[in-house]
C-alpha cells in the first residue's frame, strides 16, 4: 500500500528556494513512478514533475523546467521536489502522487496522492 505524505512547504520569496518532500509509509515507494501535481487557487491541477520508479527518467512541465528538480532516495522512500527560482506563480497547493506508470502522473489520473502542501511565493 502507498501512503504519501508531503512536507517543506511555505513561504518563500521571488527568486529563492523551496525542497519539498514526500515520503511514503507503505513498502512499494521503489515500485512506484511518483511526481509532483500543483493546484493554484482558482485554476485547474497542473503537473509539475515526474520520476520513473528508478529516477532514471524525469519529466517536466516546460512552466518549471530548468528550474525545478524532481529526484527520489529509494533507500528512504522519499521523493523531494527542488523549487529554485521561485515566482509568484509558482504559489499552489503541491501534491505528490504515485503510480505504476508515470504517464498517469502526467495525465493526472495518478492511484495514490497525498494531501497537499501549500507553497507561497512572495514577490
Amino acid at each position: 500500500q502507498v501512503q504519501l505524505v508531503e512536507s517543506g512547504g511555505g513561504l518563500g520569496q521571488a527568486g529563492g528556494s523551496l525542497r519539498l518532500s514526500c515520503a511514503d509509509s507503505g513498502r512499494a515507494f521503489r515500485s512506484y513512478s511518483m511526481g509532483w501535481v500543483r493546484q493554484a487557487p482558482g485554476k485547474e491541477r497542473e503537473f509539475v514533475a515526474a520520476s520513473t520508479w528508478s529516477g532514471g527518467s524525469t519529466y517536466y512541465a516546460e512552466s518549471v523546467k530548468g528550474r525545478f528538480i524532481i529526484s527520489r532516495d529509494n533507500a528512504k522512500n522519499t521523493l523531494y521536489l527542488q523549487m529554485n527560482s521561485l515566482k509568484p506563480e509558482d504559489t499552489a497547493v503541491y501534491y505528490c502522487a504515485a503510480d505504476s506508470r508515470y504517464i498517469n502522473i502526467v495525465a493526472q489520473t495518478a492511484d495514490y496522492w497525498g494531501q497537499g502542501t501549500q507553497v507561497n511565493v512572495s514577490s
